[in-house]
Order: C-alpha cells, then structure tokens, then sequence
C-alpha cells in the first residue's frame, strides 16, 4: 500500500516502554499455556467496551502452540509512569512501523472528514496512543498481549507495533495492507462512538442475554470490518498487487471459529463475538466492493 507521500497524523502520541508487557522465551510456558487455555471460553463469551477480543484470543491461542513460552515482567505500569511525547524523549512516528500508523491514521481522518462532511456533519479524529509492553488508556491497562484496541472512554486506538510482527509470524497473516486493515478496523469502531451505534448496543445489552448480547457484538464488529473496507475503498489508487488479499488472510485469521479450532476447541456460535472467518471476509469485501456507508448497516431491524 502505496501511503510515502502522506504526512503522518498530528493526533498521536507516544507512552514509551512500560514494565507490564511480555517478552517470548523458553521456560514458563507451561504453567500460562494452562493458563490461557482456561480463560479462552470466557474471552470469547465476554462483552467488552473496548479492545478486539478476538486479536486478544488469537495471539494467546498462536503462542501456545509456538515453540516458546511467555515471560511476565513486572507489574503494570501507573499512569504516572508513562511517558509523553515531548515530555518523557518518546516522539511518535520515529519508527517505520510507527510512521507507517500515522500515515495509515492519517489517510483514515481524509477519507472519514470527506465522508461525514458530505453527509452535513464533522469528523473528529481518534487519537492513536502507541505503547512498548504496557501502557496506560482510559478503558485501564494496555498490554501487548490485547492487541491493538479501540476505547471509547477517550476515543484512542492503542497500538504496540510489535503486533505487526506477531500478525506475520504466528498468525501467518503480514503485509502493509494487512497490517493498516487492523488500524482501519479500530477506527471503524470510533466511527460507531461518534455516529451512536455504540451506545445503543452497549444499551441494548443490558436488556438481552449474554448470547444475544455476544450476537449484537459479532454486528459491532462485521461493521467495523465493513468501514474497514469502505476506508479501503476510498483509498484503491493507494493499494498494490496483493493488498486486498492480505486484508482476506487477515480477517479470516482473526474469526472465532478458527479462533478457537487453534485452540483445539469446538467452535460454539453462543460464544462468538466477532464473527466467523467466512463473515469477517465478507463484511470487508463488501465495504471494499461498494466503498458506501450505508452497506454497512449491520443493525437493520434492531434499532
């Protein structure tokens, strides 16, 4: 994906190394591959405000069948351990993968501006927080082992960029368009908070089981899978041989069946939250297909 003549993003901001992230070694892997293995159903099953359940199981369910095990350094770190950019001598952007995210983030804030801009209304931007092991958001601790994640609380994307790394080599699933894909999928939820779609789900919830809950969750995210390929959409001039390919192996990566096959469990649909591998493929190809909002209505019917 062609973004070098792109001026990265000005809402950025770098939190430094924390002390709560992970390192891959040998040793220990035991005891928190039992571990993981345990809290996979409840991940799965549980209604989260914030952050991409899915990544967070996929990288628990690749590491326990990697060579290593996970090392936990530490506790996690206060907020008043972060470190700002410009304050604390961490700069966004001072890395290929970091200038890659804000060129990504700034070609989201284009597309969004034009789009709501011509439905009457203003975009306003997320803030993309980067963060080394742990850091600190307002939905509580960032870790690495989350994934990047959206929280609504202060409209941030957080992102450890050593999950580009993980994508290529434990989920098989590397590449720039790939990798701008899960940026683009983060700010589709943010597009959800501005618009209100969140909080009437999040409303709607409240009122309904935990499986029905979990399905109106499978729709918040085939949404944002879909906005993801609407952003894509808008932005084709940019894509190169291969990219939309990329972006498949992606979402089928990340979708709860496969999810939970590599786990070495039944995949159970009460549980799914993010939708399968099939559903997440389709909500991005359709929003990359038709490049229109409106396709992307994943709540006819509901509210």
């Amino acid at each position: 994906m062609r973004l070098d003549d792109l001026d990265p993003s000005k809402n950025v901001n770098d939190q430094g190394r924390g002390r709560g992230g992970f390192s891959m070694g040998g040793g220990g892997g035991g005891g928190i591959a039992s571990l993981l293995l345990g809290i996979l159903p409840m991940l799965l099953g549980r209604k989260m405000g914030c952050g991409t359940i899915a990544i967070i199981v996929a990288i628990g369910a690749f590491f326990l069948y990697s060579s290593g095990g996970l090392n936990f350094g530490g506790s996690g770190m206060t907020s008043g351990e972060s470190a700002q950019s410009g304050a604390g001598g961490n700069v966004a952007c001072d890395t290929e993968a970091e200038l890659f995210a804000c060129r990504v983030l700034k070609s989201t804030e284009d597309t969004w501006s034009e789009i709501f801009r011509a439905g009457g209304a203003q975009y306003r931007p997320a803030k993309l927080e980067f963060y080394q092991g742990g850091g600190q958001s307002g939905c509580g601790a960032a870790q690495s082992a989350m994934g990047p994640f959206y929280c609504p609380t202060d409209q941030g994307v957080y992102l450890d960029t050593s999950f580009f790394q993980q994508m290529s080599q434990q989920m098989k699933a590397g590449g720039d368009f790939a990798y701008a894909y899960v940026i683009a999928h983060e700010i589709g939820h943010h597009i959800q908070t501005l618009t209100g779609t969140a909080a009437k789900v999040r409303q709607r919830q409240g009122r309904v089981s935990k499986a029905d809950g979990n399905q109106l969750q499978v729709r918040m995210e085939l949404q944002a899978d879909c906005y993801a390929g609407v952003w894509a959409n808008k932005n084709q001039g940019r894509l190169e041989l291969g990219d939309i390919e990329e972006g498949m192996r992606a979402a089928n990566a990340i979708g709860d069946d496969t999810i939970m096959r590599k786990s070495g469990q039944r995949p159970v649909e009460s549980m799914f939250t993010h939708g399968t591998s099939e559903q997440r493929m389709a909500a991005l190809k359709r929003g990359l297909q038709t490049g229109d909002v409106r396709q992307c209505d994943f709540f006819k019917g509901i509210f």
